[in-house]
């Protein structure tokens, strides 16, 4: 009976795990293209090997229209996107209906800063220089606001480094 019960489990959990797995494949593969403009950010971590700190422009407009004392929260914004797919923010989200070319993302409070998915962009080591010239955050976004950082982009909106499955993307514009 207790091998079934672990056989059971290990099933259960590999299914879970590829499943999750399943998802954000599919995230990558049909999430819309929106860039966030970076903030200040801080390259190098000696603990974690070489990474960028990410802190995104928009959070600071979020954070002005949310209360001043929540600290931990999780919710959407509504995003205006350019012809380039660079969004700006519109308001926090009330469940209204979307216009043309707006999305909502998620994202979380945590300790005062609002995060987007992710807070961190982690690169080979040696390899830090090639980011340095990073101006925009390329994220997929699900139909649900879910966000996957895929890329850093420059000013001239060409993605950088290499993520090879990734770099099938012909175009920001496309979405």
């Amino acid at each position: 009976m207790r091998k079934w019960l672990i056989a059971l489990s290990t099933v259960c959990i590999l299914g879970a795990v590829n499943v999750a797995i399943w998802k954000n494949e599919q995230l990558i593969e049909h999430g819309e293209t929106v860039l966030l403009e970076l903030a200040p950010v801080d390259p190098r971590s000696l603990m974690q090997g070489d990474y960028m700190a990410l802190r995104f422009a928009m959070a600071d407009a979020i954070r002005a229209e949310l209360d001043s004392q929540t600290d931990r929260l999780s919710g959407h914004a509504i995003v205006q996107l350019d012809a380039q797919r660079r969004a700006s923010f519109v308001a926090l989200d009330q469940q209204q209906a979307l216009a043309d070319g707006q999305v909502r993302l998620q994202f979380r409070l945590r300790n005062g800063q609002i995060k987007f998915a992710t807070n961190a962009f982690f690169f080979q080591e040696g390899t830090g220089s090639i980011y340095e010239e990073a101006q925009y955050g390329l994220f997929r976004v699900g139909s649900e606001g879910q966000l996957m950082l895929t890329h850093l982009v420059d000013a001239q909106l060409q993605t950088l480094g290499q993520s090879k499955p990734l770099q099938q993307q012909k175009t920001l514009t496309q979405p």
